[in-house]
C-alpha cells in the first residue's frame, strides 16, 4: 500500500502544472447535481462526436500533402495593429468597443466596464513550452500593460482558451473570473483565490460590476490532462450591461440552441463567433464560417442585425484548412446573408454598429493567393502586396504536443 501511494505521488510530481486540477469535494458534488451531467460526464445539448471521425489515412494524406501544408500558414508577417494601447486609453464613444487580440481572446469594453474573454497570451497553446501549436503573430498588447479588467470570462478548459501563464499573470490583479462548472479547480490550482471565482452551469447568471454574465449552452467538450474525464463544462457567454449586450460563442458546433439563446437573451449589439479550426473529420464541435453566420442570425432572431466578429482563427494552426479560408468564408457568408461583420487586424479596437467598423480583408496581403485569385470585395489590400507576400516563405506553424500537428489539436481546441 505504501509503495502504491509513493507511485501515485511520484506520478503527480511529473504531472505538468498546465494540466491543472481535477474537480473534487464540494465542487464535484455540485457537478454531479447538474442537469447537464449524466453517466459520469457532462453532456452536449445534442449529440456530438468529440473525436476525429473518418479515415486517419485520408486525414494523413491531407495533412502531409505539401501544397496544402503551405497554405495552412500565412506567407508573410501577420499585421498587428500598432497603436492598441493609445486607442484603448480613450473611452468608446458609443459605450461598446471590442478588441480582438487574436484567436478567441477579446477585450470587450461595455457600459464602462471591461470584460476579457478567453485570454491566451502564451506562445503556444500546449502544456509544454517546447512543443504544440505556436503563435503566428505577437500579442498586440503586453498583459501587464492592458490595465484593469473587471471580469475574465473563460469558455472552457482547452489550451487555446485557458492558458496557464496568462491566468497566473491575471491572478494577482484582483480581477474576478466567470467560468463554467469545474474550471475553477484549474484556477485555484494556479493561484486564483476561490472567492474571486464564479462557476456557472448553463443558464446560470452572476452579477459583476453592474454586468450580468450568463453561461449558455455550447456543443463541444473539455479536458487538459491525459485522462480527459469530461468533468469540466464548456459554455458560450452572454454579457449584458445597462445599455448593451454581447455574445461570445467559445468553441461549439452548430446546433438549434442558438435560436433559444437569442430568444431568451438577445438580440445582441455584437456577437463573437467561432469560425476557424473546423474540419470534416470533426464536424460536430467546431463551426465553418457558413455555420457561424447561421448561428449569428439565429442569435439575432433570424435577422441580420448587430455586428459579427469572427474569432478562433488566424493565430494558431489547429486544423488542415488554408490559413485564410475562415476569413474568406466569413466575408462570403456575410454577403449572402446581408449581415454586418467586423474584420479587425489583431489588436485593432472598433465600436460595433458604427461607421468605422474595419471591413477590409487584411489577410490577403499576407496569404498565398488561391488559384483564380481573390474574389472581388468592396475593400481589399493592394494586389501587388498580396502577390509579393505569396512569394515569401511560410511562417513557422508549430506542431502538436505529440509532434503530429493538427490531428492532436482537436483534443485541445
Amino acid at each position: 500500500m505504501t509503495g502504491s501511494r509513493s507511485l501515485r505521488s511520484g506520478l503527480r510530481a511529473l504531472r505538468p502544472a498546465a494540466f491543472g486540477a481535477d474537480p473534487a469535494g464540494v465542487r464535484m458534488e455540485r457537478i454531479r447535481r447538474s442537469p447537464n451531467f449524466a453517466d459520469g460526464v457532462f453532456q452536449n445539448p445534442v449529440g456530438a462526436r468529440t473525436r476525429p471521425t473518418g479515415s486517419m489515412t485520408e486525414f494523413a494524406k491531407i495533412y502531409f500533402r505539401k501544397e496544402e501544408r503551405v497554405r495552412r500558414a500565412p506567407a508573410g508577417a501577420i499585421p498587428v495593429h500598432p497603436t492598441t494601447l493609445a486607442d484603448l486609453a480613450k473611452p468608446p464613444v458609443s459605450g461598446l468597443r471590442l478588441t480582438w487580440m487574436g484567436h478567441s481572446s477579446v477585450l470587450a469594453e461595455i457600459d464602462g466596464r471591461r470584460v476579457l474573454f478567453d485570454p491566451v497570451w502564451g506562445d503556444r497553446c500546449s502544456p509544454f513550452a517546447f512543443a504544440g501549436p505556436k503563435r503566428l503573430h505577437p500579442v498586440p498588447v503586453p498583459l501587464a500593460a492592458l490595465g484593469p479588467v473587471d471580469v475574465v470570462v473563460i469558455s472552457h478548459d482547452h489550451y487555446d482558451h485557458l492558458d496557464l501563464p496568462t491566468i497566473r499573470g491575471l491572478a494577482g490583479t484582483g480581477t474576478v473570473f466567470a467560468v463554467p462548472l469545474g474550471v475553477g479547480a484549474h484556477l485555484e490550482c494556479w493561484g486564483v483565490p476561490a472567492d474571486r471565482i464564479h462557476e456557472l452551469d448553463w443558464n446560470d447568471t452572476v452579477k459583476v460590476a453592474g454586468l450580468s454574465l450568463t453561461a449558455t449552452p455550447a456543443r463541444h467538450f473539455c479536458g487538459r490532462g491525459l485522462r480527459n474525464q469530461q468533468h469540466t463544462l464548456w459554455a458560450s457567454w452572454v454579457v449584458a450591461g445597462p445599455e448593451h449586450r454581447i455574445y461570445h460563442s467559445g468553441d461549439t458546433g452548430y446546433f438549434s440552441g442558438f435560436k433559444d439563446i437569442g430568444a431568451e437573451y438577445g438580440p445582441f449589439d455584437a456577437t463573437m463567433i467561432q469560425i476557424g479550426a473546423y474540419s470534416e473529420f470533426w464536424p460536430d464541435i467546431h463551426m465553418t464560417p457558413a455555420e457561424g453566420m447561421r448561428a449569428h442570425l439565429d442569435l439575432q432572431g433570424g435577422r441580420p442585425s448587430g455586428t459579427m466578429l469572427p474569432i478562433h482563427w488566424g493565430t494558431f494552426i489547429l486544423a488542415p484548412h488554408p490559413w485564410a479560408e475562415p476569413g474568406e468564408g466569413t466575408v462570403e457568408a456575410a454577403a449572402q446573408a446581408g449581415a454586418a461583420i467586423a474584420l479587425p487586424r489583431p489588436g485593432e479596437p472598433f465600436e460595433p454598429n458604427t461607421a468605422r467598423v474595419p471591413a477590409a480583408p487584411w489577410w490577403r496581403a499576407v496569404a498565398r493567393v488561391p488559384a483564380g485569385g481573390w474574389p472581388a470585395t468592396a475593400a481589399e489590400p493592394a494586389a501587388e502586396s498580396a502577390q509579393e507576400s505569396a512569394d515569401e516563405p511560410a511562417a513557422e506553424s508549430g506542431g502538436s504536443p505529440a509532434g503530429t500537428g493538427e490531428p492532436e489539436a482537436v483534443t485541445s481546441a
